[in-house]
């Protein structure tokens, strides 16, 4: 078999969007977790660099951007099989005004973006006290 034919494009978690810079977009596989003062968000983005990537939160929009190096010289390396795909992250999700958008923080290991979105204090659950005469 040859290198040629066992290279295929990678197609798995990809879109296109309207963006500047050519190349594939890659959707990272996203959990969304609700907590009792925050919303936690657990994105998978492997081979990107945590000083790179830009996390957005505007009119309740939150979006994540972050660009996706080769992993190996393409001048240099005769690709017996290629399945990882060279390109940027991008996802985006509206998330609504229910975010103390001042509080936002994230964390980055081991290709993992862990993005806390505390909520509002006006968003979050009270507990009504009843009186009696």
């Amino acid at each position: 078999m040859s290198a040629e034919m066992a290279t295929k494009e990678p197609h798995a978690n990809v879109e296109r969007v309207e963006r500047a810079r050519s190349g594939w977009t890659f959707v990272p596989c996203v959990d969304i977790i609700e907590k009792k003062d925050e919303l936690l968000l657990v994105a998978d983005l492997p081979g990107a660099k945590p000083e790179a990537i830009d996390v957005n939160y505007e009119r309740g929009v939150l979006t994540i951007d972050a660009p996706a190096p080769p992993r190996q010289d393409e001048q240099q390396v005769s690709f017996l099989l290629r399945e990882y795909g060279v390109g940027d992250y991008h996802r985006s999700f509206q998330i609504g005004e229910g975010i103390d958008a001042g509080r936002i923080h994230a964390e980055f290991r081991s290709g993992v973006l862990n993005l806390h979105l505390p909520k509002a204090e006006s968003f979050k659950p009270r507990k009504i006290e009843v009186k009696t005469r």
